[in-house]
Parts: structure tokens; sequence; C-alpha cells
């Protein structure tokens, strides 16, 4: 995501332009690299947070919201600073509007508790995708 530095302010009305961008720019990529324009895709939100008592706060509030939350991982930052993420994602088609209302929920809930949201991003669904059932594995 193009998202400014971590020290520049900005607001949660133009992170959500931002994000509309991006949106489109991803979906673009997607589709131009021939990924199915009808699949339902898993579409992965990025929820970072300092401490654990805050992201899960948030978190539940996003699973009330209609979102699956997978669990939080620690990593770092760029400072080295521990960090936990997670994944807050909800299956949609890629539909921009749908997953810009989907962003501006969460952004909303990151400003509200001071959590980061960094974008989302899914994976390439089409007959030749790399991943597929593990079924396939079985013919001998």
């Amino acid at each position: 995501m193009s998202q400014p530095q971590q020290d520049d302010y900005v607001s949660v009305e133009e992170l959500i332009e931002i994000q509309k961008e991006d949106t489109r720019d991803i979906i673009q990529a997607l589709l131009e690299d021939g990924s199915d324009p009808e699949a339902l895709y898993e579409i992965e939100h990025h929820l970072f947070a300092e401490d654990f008592d805050t992201l899960e706060k948030a978190v539940v509030e996003a699973f009330k919201m209609g979102f699956e939350v997978l669990e939080a991982e620690e990593t770092e930052d760029e400072d080295g600073n521990k960090l936990l993420c997670c994944d807050a994602t909800m299956q949609s088609t890629l539909n921009a509007e749908a997953i810009d209302e989907q962003a501006a929920k969460l952004i909303n809930l990151a400003e509200k508790y001071d959590i980061i949201y960094d974008g989302w991003g899914t994976y390439y669904e089409g007959e030749d995708a790399l991943y597929g059932d593990d079924d396939e594995d079985d013919e001998e």
C-alpha cells in the first residue's frame, strides 16, 4: 500500500481515499494477470498493534462486523520494534465498492483503537493457480 510514513499523520478520510486507489490498482493487476473476475476471493485486511489487549479489542469488534479474524502473530517493524499482526478476512468478489466498504470499516476501527490498518491482499484465482486441492497430490 502506498501509505505515508508512520510519522506523517494522515486523516481517516485521506487514508480511505488512498486505499480506494490501491484497491483499484490491486484489482486491475489481478485481472491483467488473468485472475477469474467472477471468483469469490478471500480478502485479507492487515491489522497491526503494539500490544495484544488492544489488538484483541479491535478484532472482537471486527468479528462482530462479519469479518473472520485469523490468529495474531508477532513481527517487527523496520526499526526492530515488536508488533502484533493479524488478518481480518471476508469473502468477496473483486468488487471495488464492496472492498472499499470493508476497508473503510477497518480503517475507522483502527483509528478508534489506535492500531494500524495496512491495506489488503488476496490470492490469484484461476484454473492455472499454483495452489489447489491437496487431493490432486494423491493421484498415482
